[in-house]
């Protein structure tokens, strides 16, 4: 890994006259969010797939009022709503159950462990500041489908993202098949809850970038092709892939209304040299599509697609390009700093 500080920081200017297949124009223009809906998605009306633009500043505007928000008393606020936040481990799923919080939802925190000093370290994290009353905490493990049949009862909601198992920390060719299992298990979970209006699925752009051969621009309609992923050991993309499509084509045969956010490299204190993400960075780098995304501005961006009824298909979420010398060094900089790869549950920094 100490090899792609070097690349990033040191050859850069060598990168910088590379041929670049760069994401189209319009994303980033349109605010890192470009829908996409597959062809079974027969209900949406011809008129809303046809002004996508539209579409796209109507869910940037929605953001960055979250952002701009405290969230407390807001008057948008479903106080009365239950919705489930599984895994709520991780920096993504944590900071999601803070901001639910502040927005009145009662949150349902699924975290896959059996500590229960650990679960009561969750829960005092929030009594301090948030009324703890709407919080409900549950162990779960995502290959046990019915204790996370357990955690969505009742829910209307469900934000999925997926934490490696504690005894399984690191990327490998395993890890599709168990990022698969657990997928498949959560959309079934999903389909048997007659209360879940809606799932929004956390992905990543790395299944989106890795297209063999590709020369065109890359949006929300590629999907990284799986052989490519395996021949060159990138593991987080092939899991990344495999996991999604396995969740769009349960989704679709059991009718259950899915949104996936197709994140990039996850700029938060968990951002580490270790991150799987990083594996091909400089390739990506070198292709034009090595692109980040601030933790606040992807857990709002999930809140957002939640609550925008016209919401679907898939989205690219982004709003850091790496594309010069001066943001190869900020990335440098961020993976070199003295920042755990992994913290404890208790330790996670929550933005506000």
């Amino acid at each position: 890994m100490m090899f792609l500080i070097e690349f990033l920081v040191a050859n850069h200017h060598l990168l910088l006259n590379q041929p670049s297949t760069s994401l189209p124009t319009h994303s980033l223009n349109a605010f890192f969010l470009k829908p996409h809906t597959p062809p079974t998605y027969c209900s949406l009306s011809l008129s809303l797939y046809q002004h996508t633009h539209t579409h796209d500043l109507q869910l940037l505007r929605h953001i960055f009022e979250l952002s701009a928000m405290d969230m407390k008393g807001d008057a948008t606020s479903s106080s009365s709503s239950s919705v489930c936040v599984m895994d709520g481990t991780g920096c993504v799923g944590s900071t999601l159950v803070r901001r639910l919080l502040l927005r009145g939802y009662t949150v349902h925190a699924a975290l896959q462990t059996h500590d229960d000093e650990m679960m009561n370290s969750f829960k005092r994290k929030y009594a301090a500041e948030i009324s703890s009353s709407r919080l409900r905490v549950f162990q779960t493990d995502l290959l046990d489908y019915h204790s996370i049949l357990e955690a969505v009862k009742g829910c209307y909601g469900l934000f999925y993202t997926f934490e490696p198992p504690s005894d399984y920390a690191s990327y490998d060719e395993f890890m599709g098949e168990i990022e698969v299992r657990a997928a498949h298990n959560v959309v079934e979970a999903c389909a048997h809850t007659t209360t879940i209006d809606k799932v929004v699925f956390t992905s990543s752009a790395t299944a989106v970038v890795w297209a063999r051969g590709s020369l065109h621009p890359l949006d929300e309609k590629n999907w990284s092709d799986i052989s490519l992923c395996k021949n060159l050991k990138l593991w987080h993309g092939l899991s990344k892939t495999v996991a999604e499509k396995a969740a769009w084509a349960l989704a679709m045969d059991r009718g259950v209304n899915m949104v996936s956010i197709n994140g990039g490299l996850l700029i938060s204190p968990c951002l580490s040299m270790k991150d799987p993400y990083l594996r091909g960075a400089a390739e990506m780098y070198e292709g034009g599509f090595l692109v980040a995304v601030d933790l606040r501005f992807l857990v709002d961006a999930h809140i957002c697609v939640f609550e925008d009824v016209s919401s679907y298909g898939r989205y690219l979420c982004f709003n850091r390009v790496i594309k010069c010398s001066q943001d190869t060094a900020m990335l440098a900089k961020m993976l070199l700093a003295v920042t755990p790869a992994q913290q404890p549950l208790s330790a996670y920094s929550i933005q506000k």
